[in-house]
Order: C-alpha cells, then structure tokens, then sequence
C-alpha cells in the first residue's frame, strides 16, 4: 500500500483490506508513521503528535495479525491506526494532557473508550497535541507549542482537539479520538475539513478522560468521512460500569457501510462476539441520500445573525437548499436563550476545572517543585511552573465564582440558564422538528497568534457551546471553502438520536460531493 493511498482510505476501506488479507496490520503502521514523516508531524512541522512509538505499534499490529489467524473476530476496525488526544489515557504512551505539570506521567490504567478500540482490532499510533487540559479553542495553549493547519501552516487548527483534526485531516489516520467540553471537537473538525461528532452526554464512557468539566466533557470521534466517524462512535458507544454517568441506551448500528457491506445484523461476529458490554439494536441503514423525505430541519435564527461572515452563510444556505432538494422541510426555528451560551459556559466550566484541577498539586503525581519553604510554598511554585496563563486563568475564575457571596450571583445562575437552554432544545424537537442546522464556527481558521484577547478567543465556541449544555448530539461535516480555507456545516438532533444525526449527515456529505471540499 503506498502513503498516497492510505491518506485517502476510510476506516473500513482499511480494515476491509486487512481482514481480506490484501494487507498486513503492519503495512498499516508502516504507512501511517511514513506518512507523518512525509508531513512533519514534529515539533519544527504541523507539531500534531506528543507522544508516539512506531516499534510499540508494530508489536501491536504483530498481534492483531495473530488474531487474524485465529477463530476469533479481530473487529470491525481490524488494522486501523487511531491517535488519541493526550487528556485521554492510554497504557505505553505517556498521558500529559499538553501541560508541563503532567510532562512523562504514564498512565497506570487506559480509558473505556481506548480498550474498546484496541478490541476491535484498532492500533494506537500516538497521542495528539491539544490545548492545555483541553482549555482553548486553537491548540496554541499547548505547552509543546501550537499545531499547525494542514491546509495553511499558517493558520490554527482549531481546539482543543486540535491535534486529533490535523492528523486525520493530513492523512496520518483515518480516526482520531478528542474531547468535547465547549465544542472541542466539532470547532477543529471544521477548521481542518474533517468531520467532527459529539455524542450526547452519557453516550460514551468519560472513564479515563482527564476531567475538565465533568457535566460538560465527553470524548469525540473525527473522522475522513461520515462513515469513518460512525464506524468509530458505533465502537466505542455503550454503558460502561465505571463511568455512573454513562447511559445504558441501546447503541444503533450508525454505518452506512461495514467491511464493504451493509451494517450487520445483531448477534454478527462482528457485534456480538466483540461487543464488551455493548448493545446493538439492528436497525436499516440510513436511506439514500436521494431522499430526506418526512424530515424537518431547523434553521434557528440566533445561528444566521447579520454579522455572520457572507460566504459562511452563502456555504449553509447551499447546503440547506440540498435538503430540501433531497425532500427535506426547512423550518425557521428560534433558540431563544443560545446568545446567553457564552457567559454561562464560561462561569460553569471553570467552576468544575476549578475543583478537577485541585488534584495537580505536586503531591500524588507529575510536577513537583519544592523550594524547601513548607507545603503551601510547594502548592504555589508547582501550580505556579506547571500551568500555563489559560489554565491559570480558568482556574480563578472557578474559584472566583464559587466563592462565598459570589456562589448564588454567578453559579447558581447559571444552572437555572443552562436549564433553559436545554429546554429550547427540548421544545424544538418535540415541536416536530428532526434536525438542526448550523454554522460549526463564525470563521474560517485564523492565523497563529492573530487573536490575543481571550473573549474574542472564547467566542469562537459560539454555534458549538450550547449542544455541550444541553447534553444533545451534534456533528460537524464540510461544506466547502472560503479562501482555501474548510468551513463546517453542524447538525444537532435530540438526546440519544444520533441516528437521524448520521442520516442527515450522510445525505448532505453526498449531495455536497466534491464541492464539500472545494
């Protein structure tokens, strides 16, 4: 298999070929790392990957390909390199959520999410840059330096999961796992031209996901293409006993395509055999995307405000003249309590990293500066050394709103907020309406360094950030270019649906083509 091939195969185009035998696990480790030495993806390139070990990936594929000639089921991603972003913890690969407080700490265990992937054959290539702890929306917070768009070395890719959305966007994987506390992998996946899914909250286990902010947080997939990235939700979905926060819902079968053909029925060695406490419910796969016909999509007004940029909205209004092309009813919709996202978001989750990151003192593990002064001297020069000015900052404002006689004015107010904008979602969707469509982000990828000021940096979250609130799915998928430059088209469904998510998605990625890229 030649790199050029391998940057534009799916998931599972990819394991299709390895489980037919016309290429070896380590054939697929082999052009992945060769690919990214094409690239750069070094500190002096794109600056994409923290952690990787190419002689550790091969021992992996080594023992895929013994599975592959055993009775058992290797998995529907059979061969497939993933990266994971490093606030997601994984054994061999060091786990240092982009920070210097963390810098070589290893994990002693792996995240449900990891183990899922790896037992459905998946190889675990390297552990991806991002913003520290996740906090930002550009990957430029990184202690190892800012990545790099693929498309424009000069430009962001994006944050957190910033790292994630390059590596599949330069074609190094064809799936990478990042997280989403604010919109951290939707916002990327549209600045690298990737597709981009949230699940809904309690969807995927958040066991061994460093917490940021743990109402909020929730690990992502991103993909080539649509199907890359239901391949990858439809693996890692499903309860999971160490999270109390994950949901025992049935996990539909997403994929269009499966190894080639259509999804498999339940009790397929493909589901049953390997499902770890997963339940599969067998339903049709998504119809042509020659038809939408009976779905009703949502166009909320608070989405298209008159400052939108004119080709982002030039790209939606094509997209959305699409669906109704393929049948679909287009609804003008209100979510009247969206444009108050912001501030909310930003009082709770720094409430919670407040108290997540408490936990990083120099004490139990990674960082510890002492200057022999006593232990509140070792808090100070520890914290003070290993976070960096983002980090730093979100932490005080936590604290700030949460402290006595600020507590009811600014924390408990936004609780009562959040709750309303989870129920303008639950309105529109029980008014009738499948289906939202949005912007993902205000802009095209900025270039590094071109925003200084941390609220304009914050409201490139704007579109993304109440689908995080309100606990719903969403998904970002290309709808063409401005200036060169991807530009994302988001679709939100109602809790627990992403199945009508994939749908919709799967018809505009096909009705789009090309011209999605272009």
């Amino acid at each position: 298999m030649s790199v050029e091939n391998f940057g534009k195969l799916g998931a599972a185009a990819i394991a299709l070929s390895v489980r037919a035998g016309d290429a070896s696990p380590s054939d697929m480790i082999r052009a992945s790392f060769e690919r990214a030495r094409e690239i750069g993806v070094g500190p002096d390139a794109l600056n994409i990957y923290l952690h990787s070990d190419e002689k550790a990936s091969l021992e992996e594929a080594e023992a895929i390909q013994k599975r592959l000639g055993s009775a058992a089921d290797v998995g529907v991603l059979a061969g497939v390199p993933v990266a994971i972003k490093d606030n997601i913890a994984s054994l061999g690969l060091p786990t240092t959520c982009g920070s210097k407080i963390l810098e070589g700490y290893v994990s002693p265990f792996e995240a449900t999410a990891v183990t899922r992937l790896r037992a459905h054959g998946a190889l675990i290539v390297a552990k991806t840059n991002m913003d520290e702890f996740a906090m930002g929306s550009s990957t430029e917070n990184s202690a190892y330096g800012p990545t790099r768009n693929p498309h424009d070395v000069r430009c962001v890719p994006g944050g957190s999961s910033g790292g994630s959305a390059a590596a599949v966007a330069a074609g190094v994987t064809p799936l990478a796992l990042g997280s989403e506390t604010g919109g951290s992998v939707r916002q990327p996946a549209a600045f690298c031209g990737v597709v981009g899914v949230k699940p809904t909250y309690g969807r995927v286990s958040r066991y061994g996901l460093v917490a940021f902010a743990s109402s909020l947080d929730q690990i992502g997939v991103l993909g080539r293409t649509v199907d890359d990235a239901a391949l990858g939700l439809e693996t890692i979905a499903g309860f999971d006993k160490m999270d109390s926060t994950s949901s025992d819902a049935d996990v539909p079968i997403y994929r269009l395509s499966a190894l080639g053909g259509p999804a498999p029925d339940k009790g397929s060695p493909d589901t049953e055999a390997i499902r770890i406490g997963q339940s599969r419910v067998p339903l049709p796969p998504p119809p042509s995307a020659k038809t939408l016909e009976g779905v009703v999509i949502g166009k909320p007004k608070e989405y298209f405000p008159d400052s939108l940029d004119a080709n982002i909205r030039h790209l939606c209004e094509r997209s959305l003249d699409r669906f109704r092309s393929m049948g679909a009813t287009i609804r003008d919709i209100s979510l009247p309590r969206s444009p108050l996202a912001i501030p909310v978001y930003y009082i709770l989750a720094p409430a919670e990293a407040s108290s997540n990151l408490a936990r990083f003192d120099g004490v139990r593990y990674g960082l510890r500066v002492d200057p022999g002064k006593g232990l509140q001297a070792m808090y100070e020069a520890t914290r003070s050394q290993g976070f960096g000015p983002e980090v730093t900052r979100r932490v005080l404002l936590g604290t700030y709103v949460l402290s006595a006689g600020y507590y009811d004015a600014y924390y408990r107010k936004a609780q009562a907020v959040r709750t309303l904008i989870g129920d303008d979602f639950r309105s529109v969707f029980t008014s009738g309406v499948n289906a939202i469509f949005t912007p993902t982000t205000p802009s095209t990828a900025f270039h590094v360094g071109a925003i200084s000021d941390p609220y304009e940096m914050y409201l490139n979250d704007i579109f993304t950030v109440t689908a995080n609130l309100a606990g719903v799915p969403a998904i970002s998928v290309p709808i063409g270019r401005v200036r060169r430059l991807p530009v994302g088209g988001q679709i939100i469904t109602a809790h627990f649906d992403e199945y009508t998510m994939f749908r919709v998605a799967y018809a505009l990625e096909a009705a789009l083509g090309a011209e999605a890229h272009q």
